[in-house]
């Protein structure tokens, strides 16, 4: 058994080429195992996102904090509150993020497929993020 205690890891920003706006990345299990479920605490600021991405065996969200928004490509925006799980499937092209004027922080769950969980894509434009 290993007991990881809130706090032990540190923080990270989130790189520039993954995200728009300030996000904040908290590893909680296998952050670096190249053949095992990996997952995060991810906290974005308002207005903050990700990049459109996919991963090849699907991601999914469970938001914990605030509130936020999701996207499939070609599809609606969604507003996302504590407690909603968002499932992604694999190869599904998305994004997710805080909304205009309040954080969210998600746990965010994948799995590691031939070494990699995801594949970063292009920015959402701030046109993007502001449609309804």
């Amino acid at each position: 058994m290993e007991i990881y205690r809130a706090g032990s890891r540190p923080s990270s920003k989130g790189p520039t080429d993954w995200f728009t706006g300030t996000v904040r990345l908290d590893p909680l299990f296998n952050p670096a195992a190249s053949d095992r479920v990996q997952g995060a605490s991810v906290t974005f600021e308002p207005g903050a996102r990700t990049n459109w991405h996919t991963h090849p065996l699907g991601q999914t969200l469970v938001v914990t904090h605030g509130a936020g928004r999701v996207q499939r490509w070609a599809g609606p925006i969604e507003d996302i509150r504590p407690g909603d799980v968002v499932c992604f499937a694999p190869g599904e092209k998305h994004w997710h993020g805080a909304g205009r004027e309040t954080a969210m922080t998600h746990l965010a769950i994948q799995e590691v497929a031939n070494g990699e969980v995801v594949d970063w894509l292009e920015p959402v434009t701030d046109a993007q993020y502001a449609a309804k």
